[in-house]
């Protein structure tokens, strides 16, 4: 679903891109005023309408899938390493010391621990 989404969003901005890319100008009604030709490609109301309600439309499935795609990366359900298992960890006591009064080393107990109690 979410591929799905970031695709439909990808081409929607590339839609928004040329939509905005074919829109003339404010100025470039000027050049018909002194000789040019009219532009009726779009009909007789001109490219202002359609191509302003392109423009509207295209912007509101951008915004929605924006707010989408920003809902879900921040709401995630689940993640691909939620079902990885970590690895176990060793860990190992270390073994008690005594204290070699002769040496001033400190040696490892070979003893175990309740028969140095006794």
């Amino acid at each position: 679903m979410h591929t799905a989404v970031v695709s439909f969003h990808i081409i929607i901005c590339i839609a928004m891109i040329l939509i905005v890319l074919l829109q003339t100008g404010k100025g470039a009604s000027m050049g018909a005023a002194f000789g040019g030709s009219s532009q009726t490609v779009f009909g007789s109301s001109g490219p202002g309408t359609f191509l302003g309600k392109m423009t509207t439309f295209v912007a509101v499935f951008f915004m929605l899938t924006s707010l989408w795609l920003a809902y879900a990366s921040t709401h995630k359900a689940s993640s691909i390493m939620d079902n990885v298992s970590t690895p176990g960890v060793e860990k190992t006591i270390p073994a008690e010391k005594e204290d070699n009064a002769a040496t001033g080393n400190m040696v490892p107990s070979t003893q175990p621990a309740q028969e140095k109690a006794e």
